[in-house]
Order: C-alpha cells, then sequence, then structure tokens
C-alpha cells in the first residue's frame, strides 16, 4: 500500500524491536527511574506498573510519529483512540521515566544508539494514563 511504504502484510510482519542494548548503554549514562514495556494492554495497563502510587501519567498525542500502519488500523476497523491506545502500542515500544533534568541527555544519547526518542509526556499527582 502506497501509504504505508510497503505491502500491508510486510509492514503487520516487521520484527518487534529490541531495546535492551540501548538501555543497557543509557543506564550508565543517566539515572532511569522506571522502564516500561508497551505491549499488550498497551498504555491503560503498562503505564501504571511503573509508577509509585498516586503518580499518573500524560501522555501528548502528538509528540511522537505516529505509523501510518495505525491510522490505517483504525480508520478501516472503526476503532475509537481508547482501544487503539489499549490494544497496540501506537508507535511506542519501550517508555523510559527519567528526571526531567536528564531528558535531554537521554535523547541524545538515545539517538546517539540508533533510537528515535522523544518525550511524550509526565508524571503527575493523580492516578492512571490520560491522553491528551
Amino acid at each position: 500500500m502506497q501509504s504505508l511504504g510497503s505491502t500491508l502484510g510486510d509492514e503487520l510482519i516487521k520484527p518487534t524491536r529490541i531495546y535492551v542494548q540501548s538501555i543497557l548503554k543509557l543506564k550508565e549514562i543517566i539515572p532511569i527511574k522506571a522502564i516500561c514495556h508497551i505491549t499488550g494492554g498497551g498504555f491503560f495497563e503498562n503505564i501504571p506498573r511503573m509508577l509509585p502510587e498516586n503518580v499518573g501519567a500524560v501522555i501528548r498525542r502528538g509528540s511522537w510519529y505516529e505509523l501510518p500502519i495505525f491510522k490505517l488500523i483504525q480508520s478501516e476497523g472503526e476503532i475509537v483512540d481508547n482501544d487503539m491506545f489499549n490494544v497496540f502500542n501506537m508507535g511506542i515500544g519501550m517508555i523510559l521515566a527519567v528526571a526531567s533534568e536528564h531528558a535531554d541527555a537521554a535523547l541524545a544519547s538515545l539517538e546517539e544508539l540508533g533510537e528515535r526518542a522523544h518525550v511524550i509526556g509526565e508524571a503527575r499527582d493523580g492516578s492512571g494514563v490520560s491522553i491528551c
């Protein structure tokens, strides 16, 4: 499919990225407070598992590039946003929680390691995950 840059089949069987080497190197450079692998259960179940009690997360949609496959799935399947974030990873495979003063260093280090990293949100008083 033209909008995907490949056939639908090729897009759907792309291998999962493995982040272990990049994270092991990053943790030598900056302190990582928490790590969350965004898999089944997506944002709403997995992110709260990495946060302390009474801390929630605000995720800013549009702060990362959403792959065209997700727009296609949502459109063709008539799937609401919450279900897209809960069932699919929306292009986010791993979330790292770092102190704000380490965010720039984390982004630069991850880029040097060949990763595309973005600041996608922040932790706040509260609970759960909100996407805005």
